[in-house]
């Protein structure tokens, strides 16, 4: 397959034949398995304490006739935990047990739970292969949503790496016919829940992923505070950058450098 090659100024620069990681077959079954497994290897353990709910003094006398006891009093025997006591007359409430009012849970959450979905090393590298692939399909990427313009899709020649003021790469991407995108991606909504109070407050939203050959070039600085842009070295995609939310056929720009890089280096093969 042969990809025009334009510069900041969406002037054509000749064509290049793409890499045969980008031929490959879009298996979104293997996308979604890889970005769950992504997903779940970034979630932090958690679990109550191995001693919630066992440190009350609640023990209760199992034998007949003691006045502490719980025999005779026509009352369940279970653990109980003495509030108050007037003479033989206690005032207790459930403890210990833990199907009584006030006791522990029966089956806490634990740390030791495995939360990681492993994928195997082949089927990992296919998954990105193939949401590579999908970056290439103008209309998978419309379907996903963004605003892509009619020559999409292109490669940026190496020129556009060195860019290295903001303003100078909103311009550029104004010129390639990225406008309407920057604009969506530049919308945020306030979450649902409660995960307003917890750091999260806005839902925001994946604009185009700009590919690079490495980070130390100007454009990675350049492009960071640009909203819902990425800026990535081509030999560390993953699946949450390209499939974001398990979703293939997100916009993506790569430069010249970078996809003869993935082909010289046979990346993700």
């Amino acid at each position: 397959m042969k990809v025009n090659i334009v510069d900041a100024m969406n002037a054509s620069k000749g064509k290049l034949d793409l890499p045969e990681q980008f031929s490959e077959e879009v298996r979104s079954d293997l996308i979604v398995r890889l970005v769950v497994s992504e997903q779940s290897a970034s979630r932090q353990p958690y679990g109550a304490s191995p001693e919630a709910g066992l440190r009350h003094s609640s023990k209760l006398s199992k034998r007949r006739r003691k006045y502490r006891g719980c025999y005779g009093f026509g009352i369940s025997r279970v653990n109980r935990k003495i509030h108050t006591r007037r003479g033989t007359r206690f005032h207790w409430v459930g403890a210990f047990s833990p199907q009584t009012r006030g006791g522990r849970r029966a089956h806490a959450p634990k740390t030791t739970k495995k939360w990681v979905q492993k994928i195997n090393k082949k089927e990992a590298n296919k998954a990105i292969r193939s949401a590579m692939a999908a970056t290439m399909d103008a209309e998978l990427v419309a379907e996903r949503g963004h605003k892509i313009p009619a020559n999409y899709p292109f490669i940026l020649d190496n020129s556009f790496e060195s860019l290295s003021k903001t303003k100078e790469v909103k311009s550029a991407l104004d010129v390639l016919g990225f406008a309407e995108e920057l604009v969506r991606g530049a919308k945020k909504t306030v979450r649902a829940g409660k995960g307003t109070m917890r750091g999260r407050r806005y839902k925001k939203r994946k604009s185009a992923v700009v590919v690079v050959s490495n980070l130390d070039c100007a454009l990675a600085k350049a492009a960071r505070n640009i909203a819902g842009v990425n800026v990535v070295s081509c030999d560390s995609l993953t699946g949450n950058i390209l499939a974001p939310g398990t979703h293939v056929g997100r916009a993506a720009l790569w430069t010249q450098a970078a996809i003869e890089k993935i082909g010289s280096e046979k990346l993700y093969m």
